[in-house]
């Protein structure tokens, strides 16, 4: 049985600070959001906070000051601030004491620090010229492809973070996209997805764009495979179509393979590399490369917000210690994210990956097992579609789920109508609204049937439209909110060790099927994998 060390070095801090306690008294008797005079205009207006054009309204949390004042003693009890400050600097964060690990900085906050007041770290200051240089080498790249004006798709292959974050903010800001600059995503290493992309696109006047750090990772390198003997067998040069984004070395750094290698970087995990090169390449090709430097202007925006030592004028601290109120302290193992704008709607599986891979972890960073919850479960589906999905059981079923909302005043496109006295995005947004306020204070009836408990809390996250700029602050948003989060439980919210597992134990079964097609029989040295092979025919 795998065991993990019983030092006293931290003696799991997070379950004995003094907040904590604090909250743990509080949370017996939690603010009722049901109670008549409770939920009131005065106190919507009060619990508001504002940064980067975003409102974050949280009066339907059960919360009161007396909470607040805990959740910040909490914050600064654990350190998050100095421990912000310290990552965006580049000291290693990504390691955990006494044991082998990756013992690396975090970057991806520098990957966007053009603007005003940049770090003045070495580390930070390096990695960001670095990224500059990738940068400059992607807008000649795109001028000689403008110039020529053969390309028209691009197809992404890659998998995980490289996948749904950049996946997230093209289809988010679709809306910009440039005329004939269409993209098309392969991740898993399912033949029919690589067929259905392919059967989407002309060959001849498409890009292929492979991402892999290592270049070795098995799904990417697999349908990288795969994609190049499909342009051959088209009689199509594979060098002309294909550019990598990799690291300096990798297989995938290869100019006699491809057309342009762009390079990143051990300090960009794939979860967080949506503004570094992965987006870059990708969101530029489609939108063009002033849309996706505005969208890194509002990543780094809410980046500076995240160094702000007041939670009242730190969004990201407020959202993590809100949270953390939710699940360590209300008992919440979930939470629903529901964005009311369609455009948002792969940005839950982004921050699925972004929350559950970065925080779920069972051992601190000093390797003593938590004794704690640490990552809650991220879910969700746009609204207003998601009412008529899972909310009956949010409004009636049995579990608490808290609920983060995301919605804009004004639509992307502009193009609406008034129907009954309403536009389309006021009838959206005043769903929304109700749902909000239908959670906090539920409803008595006579009939059980149609009584409603209430205290579901949630909060809302308001925009006026999203535009690059606002995408941008919102991916900073939730990673800075889920650093904040792992810097509270004093976990490594920067490896991923469970990934590797099941990586290992796949390739054991691939070498199975390998053994099976060439020998008639499998490999023998796995029996577990062995015996699912036994059951492949009909």
């Amino acid at each position: 049985m795998a065991t993990t060390s019983t030092s006293t070095g931290s003696q799991l801090a997070f379950t004995k600070f003094r907040a904590s306690e604090k909250l743990r008294t509080l949370a017996q008797n939690p603010f009722d959001l049901t109670k008549k005079g409770n939920l009131t205009p005065d106190r919507i207006d009060k619990y508001i906070q504002e940064a980067c054009g975003y409102k974050l309204m949280y009066a339907t949390d059960r919360i009161t000051d007396e909470v607040i004042e805990a959740l910040t003693g909490l914050a600064t009890e654990a350190q998050v601030i100095e421990k912000m400050k310290a990552m965006q600097s580049g000291s290693i964060m990504n390691k955990i004491e006494g044991f082998p690990s990756e013992e690396r900085s975090v970057m991806h906050t520098a990957m966007r620090d053009f603007f005003e007041n940049p770090h003045t770290s070495k580390i930070a200051k390096e990695a960001t010229e670095a990224e500059r240089v990738e940068l400059d080498k992607l807008k000649a790249f795109l001028k000689k492809v403008d110039s020529e004006n053969r390309f028209t798709d691009l197809i992404m292959i890659g998998i995980g973070g490289s996948n749904l974050g950049p996946e997230a903010a093209y289809r988010a800001l679709h809306f910009l996209q440039k005329p004939e600059r269409n993209a098309h995503f392969v991740s898993n290493v399912d033949p029919d997805e690589t067929a259905r992309v392919l059967d989407e696109v002309d060959m001849k006047n498409t890009l292929v764009l492979v991402v892999s750090k290592s270049g070795s990772t098995l799904e990417t390198k697999t349908n990288y495979e795969f994609m190049r003997r499909k342009f051959e067998e088209a009689g199509l040069d594979p060098q002309k179509h294909f550019i990598s984004m990799t690291g300096k070395g990798s297989p995938l750094d290869d100019s006699s393979k491809f057309l342009e290698c762009f390079y990143s970087w051990d300090f960009i995990g794939g979860r967080y590399c949506t503004t570094a090169m992965y987006g870059a390449v990708l969101l530029s090709f489609t939108l063009g490369f002033e849309s996706f430097w505005k969208f890194l202007r509002g990543a780094n925006a809410m980046d500076k917000v995240a160094l702000n030592p007041n939670i009242h004028e730190n969004m990201p601290l407020m959202l993590a210690m809100l949270s953390i109120w939710d699940h360590n302290f209300l008992g919440a193992p979930t939470i629903a994210l529901i964005p009311y704008c369609s455009a948002l709607g792969r940005f839950p599986a982004h921050i699925q990956q972004l929350a559950m891979e970065s925080n779920g972890k069972h051992i601190d960073r000093h390797g003593i097992r938590v004794d704690f919850e640490t990552g809650m479960i991220f879910w969700g589906e746009p609204g207003t579609n998601a009412q008529h999905s899972f909310y009956q059981l949010i409004h009636q079923g049995t579990p608490i789920i808290p609920l983060e909302f995301i919605g804009f005043k004004e639509s992307q496109y502009g193009d609406d109508t008034i129907i009954d006295g309403t536009t389309n995005q006021e009838k959206l947004l005043g769903n929304m609204f109700a749902q909000s306020i239908a959670l906090a204070t539920g409803k008595t009836d006579d009939n059980p049937n149609k009584q409603f408990e209430g205290n579901r809390p949630s909060r809302i996250i308001f925009g006026e439209q999203l535009t690059p700029f606002a995408m941008g602050a919102l991916f900073s948003l939730y990673e800075n909110r889920v650093a904040f989060e792992g810097f509270t439980w004093d976990i490594n919210s920067f490896d991923q060790e469970g990934v590797q597992l099941g990586k290992v134990l796949a390739n054991r079964v691939i070498s199975s099927f390998k053994s099976l097609r060439d020998t008639g029989k499998p490999e023998g040295s796995f029996p577990l994998g062995d015996a699912y092979l036994r059951h492949l025919d009909f």
